[in-house]
């Protein structure tokens, strides 16, 4: 399994935010670094027009007023951009990225979002013609608004289902998630906004590790039943820094 990864995530200067922590990744690359299993590889930042596919001129400039942010931003979308192709190619691939991106919209952005990395990973995909639909799980905390404000209701052809589990319990969260999965039909690539703040021990209070395991599997399964088992994944939200490696580990697992 492929792991997307650059020393200049760790940088925490952008921000004065959870998302932007010191040593919010620093646990997770442990674990990674440690498990021969995953490879890192290195991602280049995004250009402007693929950032542009997903955002307003207005909103570019509003982050490239602060340089530093828009390094950090530009470089996450990049990222993105990477396991998109890797999860293309049918690699299963986890992006350990900083900012993260589901709450940006086009014109706007809140939640330690900047930009979308969700939609401009899918649309540069889209726009090289190698997808026209794709699948989004998006089990963080807190629904993903951005990636429905820019990926539904489009006025071209690409359709994207997206999914953010509203169950209240463990057992009715998978079994919801599972259901979506077995009606899905058409999907081309398979992504998930992979927030950990649902975790048990995180702001959510609901899922245990065995729990994002599960999602995972579930993620390897279905993309392998629809579209030859092209999937990826972004790091989005997750805020305690001492369950956050095993969380991110257990989903890979199931993921991979």
């Amino acid at each position: 399994m492929k792991i997307v990864f650059h020393e200049k995530y760790y940088n925490s200067e952008y921000a004065w935010d959870p998302a932007a922590a010191i040593g919010r990744l620093d646990g997770i690359m442990n674990v990674i670094s440690e498990n021969k299993e995953y490879e890192i590889i290195t991602p280049n930042p995004a250009i402007e027009e693929d950032i542009l596919r997903a955002h307003t001129k207005r909103h570019l400039q509003n982050i490239k007023n602060n340089p530093l942010l828009y390094e950090l931003a530009s470089l996450a979308a990049g990222g993105a951009i990477m396991a998109a192709e890797e999860g293309f190619k049918s690699n299963p691939t986890f992006a350990v990225i900083r900012p993260p991106g589901h709450h940006a919209s086009a014109d706007s952005c809140w939640g330690f979002c900047y930009f979308n990395n969700i939609s401009i990973s899918l649309l540069k995909l889209y726009s090289e013609r190698k997808i026209k639909s794709a699948f989004v799980l998006d089990f963080d905390l807190h629904t993903g608004d951005g990636n429905i404000n820019i990926l539904t209701n489009r006025n071209d052809d690409f359709r994207v289902k997206i999914l953010n589990p509203y169950s209240s319990g463990r057992t009715g969260y998978i079994k919801e998630v599972k259901s979506y999965m077995k009606n899905l039909e058409n999907i081309d690539i398979f992504v998930a906004s992979a927030g950990f703040d649902q975790g048990i021990d995180d702001w959510g209070h609901l899922l245990h590790p065995e729990d994002y395991t599960e999602l995972g599997r579930l993620m390897r399964e279905y993309s392998e039943k629809l579209c030859k088992g092209r999937r990826y994944a972004l790091l989005e939200g997750g805020y305690n820094h001492s369950v956050l490696p095993k969380n991110v580990d257990s989903f890979c697992q199931g993921f991979k």
